[in-house]
């Protein structure tokens, strides 16, 4: 099948889950605890249905994780992502597992169902996403390089061996998608065209955050 042909088989109206901070990226996968009434509605409808969703972040300041208010204007772009893991919990709270699609842009903002959003996405610009991943070369050495400081600074714990022995794309995407990066970088990955520049990004992001700490004397990354 061809990128245009899977594109065509993707849902022309898609359920919107507006978070602040928080990235989808095609073949990543995104955990999420849903617990507000109406997105709880959303996964009911989609799971009765294609199981699909789309994840976009709110182009305004908010608190990372949570839902955006009605009205909040969105960014143009998301990605759709497939439900694969449901679990109901004793409180009626839903553990689900997002497995990004196809990043889409939003062409216009539906009727709301059931107080979440709905939109008309346009997978033109992004039928790639639905293809085998094209091997890029990455500047791997670097990025890793700056990874441990950067990893440090911002107390993430990591299993290294296992790390330097993850394929390019799933490196990329699992750091784009983890890291403490504010909303406008993570919008900036989103709409990177391929991982060789997801990975320019990645490095530059994570090379200004050294520089500025390293400015303000820590003499730990000095």
């Amino acid at each position: 099948m061809t990128g245009d042909a899977a594109a065509r088989a993707l849902p022309g109206e898609l359920p919107l889950f507006p978070l602040n901070g928080v990235l989808l990226l095609p073949r990543g996968t995104l955990p999420l605890n849903v617990f507000e009434p109406r997105y709880l509605a959303m996964v009911d409808a989609a799971l009765a249905g294609d199981r699909m969703m789309g994840i976009v972040q709110p182009a305004a300041d908010g608190v990372n994780g949570l839902s955006a208010p009605d009205g909040t204007n969105l960014y143009r772009t998301g990605c759709v992502g497939r439900i694969r893991v449901f679990e109901e919990t004793d409180d009626g709270r839903y553990m689900i597992e997002l497995r990004g699609l196809s990043r889409f842009d939003i062409v216009d903002e539906l009727e709301m169902r059931d107080g979440y959003r709905r939109i008309q996405p346009d997978y033109t610009r992004f039928t790639a996403d639905l293809l085998p991943s094209p091997e890029i070369p990455i500047e791997r050495d670097r990025l890793l390089t700056s990874l441990k400081g950067y990893f440090e600074l911002q107390n993430i714990s990591a299993d290294w061996d296992a790390l330097v022995k993850t394929p390019d794309e799933r490196l990329i995407t699992t750091l784009a998608m983890v890291c403490p990066f504010d909303p406008a970088e993570k919008q900036v990955l989103l709409e990177s065209p391929d991982i060789a520049q997801q990975c320019k990004m990645l490095i530059g992001f994570i090379e200004s955050t050294l520089r500025a700490d390293n400015d303000n004397g820590n003499p730990a990354l000095n």
